[in-house]
């Protein structure tokens, strides 16, 4: 599995992201391109530490989503329309410029933590690795970059 700590792999999401404008739509799904790209924010802010989560998980739920943790990280893309966090979920408007700035800061201050060995625990699934973390968070921005034809 790629991963955003890998040079190529980074310098790639920026490439990426770069091919976006504010008329780019999506193959699916119902958010529009500064929507997405805001939404792609949260969890890099989460795993930054620059976020929390709102209510905690009860422990029947964080069982359920041990169960899940590995899909987070590994090779078999997301399907189209997956389910997210009602707070993940961005409706209002946004502006396209800002949110493309803003995550390629956040990009690139993630990948920079490439040899960080402290991360906050997720407040869902718990401990992940640094090598997990970039995992994750490429495959994500991967899946809604893909959603955006880019």
């Amino acid at each position: 599995m790629k991963s955003l700590f890998e040079s190529e792999t980074h310098q790639d999401i920026l490439n990426r992201i770069e091919k976006l404008n504010e008329s780019s739509s999506p193959n699916w799904g119902k958010m529009n391109v500064g929507q997405m790209l805001k939404h792609c924010q949260q969890p890099m802010e989460i795993a930054l530490g620059k976020r929390e989560m709102k209510g905690k998980a009860v422990f029947f739920t964080k069982i359920i989503f041990k169960l899940f943790k590995p899909m987070m990280y590994n090779d078999r893309p997301w399907k189209r329309n997956i389910g997210t966090a009602k707070e993940f979920v961005i409706t209002g408007p946004q502006d396209f410029e800002t949110e493309k700035n803003n995550i390629v800061k956040l990009i690139n201050e993630f990948a920079s933590k490439k040899n960080n060995t402290n991360w906050p625990k997720h407040p869902i699934f718990g401990v992940f690795t640094t090598e997990q973390r970039g995992q994750m968070q490429y495959k994500h921005l991967d899946h809604h970059l893909t959603q955006f034809g880019v």
